[in-house]
């Protein structure tokens, strides 16, 4: 028998069999059930759809991890519309770039910052604007919650859909040029979630604290996983650390998402101030992003008494395709499990991972010869948005029908993986990727500055940070002609704040090949010396 995979599914089976069950504790502190949250999901799906909002028309999300999002993401769905996620922490700029590389026809934008798609709302195709509160936005916006009270929970129709058309667009922060959109399938969406479903142990009791943002590749897929299981969504407005240990006592949480940085936070205002660290559910969390240090592993096993479950991926695989969960390759409670929790681990049920040289050839399982990850799974984009290139450079540049990671990594005879460095100069800093390649291009936009090289340096709360090695006309480091100060607030200016470079270097010269290319890698090896990987692993 094949039934479609559709991602409407799991909002459709809490609906049926936790209808009079607690689903979603907003930040206001109302309390939904799962048979008001699809009500309200029914009521967004008619408001669009009274709207002119047609299956694969393209509705944007611009919010924190608010009940919002939630009706609208599977409102969206719900009509076959594609449901597009914005990066709220980005500049008008960048929301002008992706609703027109999108061709969004709607939007719900939190009022918080809906002033920035207010600034670029004449440059983009869409018609449409919601927000939680139209009084504290200029403009033409509608609210949200008003659409919804004249909106008929009865009268939208949902189409037929096919499980292999894309359901969501995911823009992710490139290396070169322009961000691109992910698509995803209703079937790359359905199957991912079971995968963490499995290898998160997501089950009906389940208490989940929102501190992963939504808009990463649809919450790493919770906003599908948990809500099919029947379990409980706590929603916050990001992270705040004494507000996280609030929820997790007072809600019970059983389960999060954080990324390293995220955890050394928890563990510094734990130090400083003390306190339970767990309601009463045990906890686990889930981390990714870069691999968490021993000292933040024991800090969140010994100390806090959770399970840590160190995960890996890109918004192009899911984004999850490993694990270092694996129980039976360490003895619980032993030292030894540091090792393999600080790796990416093996690959999830159905995900083929492999390590490869530059021929595509599988490097040796010795933990020393270092390739670049590829990965063939179900959870895999379909495709970049209106960029075959790219979508075909990214499956096929050392091995045909994988998607390559661009991860440098080692396997060892277990076959676990363990990065060692970035194929691509792509920074991760608290768990947000910036390219290197926007900074460069935005400070050659200043006077002063002849060449510059922007890589990853140790950062003890962000992980890793951009550091941007500099020189000036002058050729003279001593007299640059501007202050580092005076570089970062350029940049600050033009950039989204979190991607301003921590540091500024001037130097006489850059590190370069017999041809002129920089050798960003002896620049890295410099920044990193003292740490065990290049990787922002700190």
């Amino acid at each position: 028998m094949h039934k479609p995979l559709l991602t409407t599914d799991f909002l459709d089976r809490a609906r049926r069999h936790y209808a009079d069950e607690e689903a979603v504790l907003a930040v206001d502190g109302t309390r939904y059930t799962y048979a008001e949250l699809g009500e309200r999901a029914d009521r967004f799906s008619a408001a669009l759809q009274a709207r002119g909002i047609e299956k694969g028309d393209r509705v944007a999300v611009l919010d924190p991890n608010t009940h919002y999002h939630l009706e609208a993401a599977y409102g969206a769905m719900q009509v076959g519309a594609v449901h597009t996620p914005l990066n709220y922490r980005l500049t008008p700029d960048d929301f002008s770039y992706m609703l027109s590389d999108a061709g969004v026809d709607a939007i719900y934008a939190d009022a918080e910052y809906a002033a920035n798609v207010e600034a670029i709302r004449d440059e983009v195709p869409t018609e449409t604007f919601l927000t939680n509160d139209a009084d504290a936005v200029e403009g033409d916006w509608e609210s949200f919650d008003a659409a919804l009270d004249d909106a008929d929970p009865d009268a939208y129709e949902r189409p037929e859909m096919d499980e292999d058309e894309v359901i969501t667009i995911n823009y992710t922060s490139g290396t070169t040029g322009d961000p691109k959109g992910v698509c995803r399938t209703h079937r790359a969406e359905t199957l991912h979630a079971y995968l963490i479903s499995i290898h998160q142990e997501i089950t009906d009791d389940d208490v989940y604290l929102w501190t992963l943002p939504m808009f990463h590749v649809n919450g790493w897929g919770h906003i599908y996983a948990i809500t099919g299981a029947g379990a409980r969504h706590v929603c916050t407005r990001g992270v705040d650390v004494a507000e996280t240990f609030d929820r997790i006592r007072g809600e019970d949480i059983s389960y999060f998402c954080a990324a390293p940085t995220v955890l050394n936070m928890l563990g510094d205002h734990h130090a400083e101030h003390g306190g339970a660290t767990t309601g009463d559910n045990d906890v686990r969390v889930a981390t990714a992003g870069a691999a968490p240090p021993e000292a933040t592993i024991r800090t969140v096993e010994e100390e806090f008494g959770w399970e840590l479950k160190h995960v890996y991926g890109a918004t192009e695989t899911g984004p999850l395709i490993t694990t270092s969960d694996a129980k039976r390759h360490f003895d619980e409670g032993a030292d030894d499990r540091f090792a393999v929790k600080k790796t990416q681990g093996i690959g999830y049920l159905g995900t083929e991972v492999r390590v490869v040289d530059e021929d595509g050839e599988d490097v040796a399982a010795d933990g020393e010869t270092i390739g670049e990850i590829v990965v063939r799974g179900n959870q895999v984009m379909d495709r970049y948005w209106n960029k075959p290139e790219a979508t075909e450079e990214a499956f096929s540049e050392r091995l045909e029908g994988y998607y390559h990671m661009g991860d440098l990594a080692v396997v060892d005879e277990d076959g676990f993986v363990s990065i060692q460095d970035r194929k691509k100069d792509i920074i991760i800093s608290g768990g947000e990727n910036i390219s290197s390649i926007e900074l460069e291009d935005t400070l050659f936009e200043h006077d002063v500055v002849s060449d510059v090289a922007v890589i990853p340096a140790p950062d003890e709360r962000w992980g890793e940070t951009p550091k941007a090695f500099v020189v000036p006309e002058s050729g003279d480091p001593d007299d640059a002609g501007a202050t580092p100060e005076e570089l970062k607030a350029f940049v600050r200016d033009r950039v989204a704040d979190y991607k301003t470079p921590g540091e500024v270097e001037f130097v006489a010269e850059l590190p370069t090949t017999a041809t002129g290319k920089i050798q960003k890698y002896e620049l890295r090896e410099r920044e990193w010396d003292e740490e065990d990987r290049m990787v922002g692993e700190g």
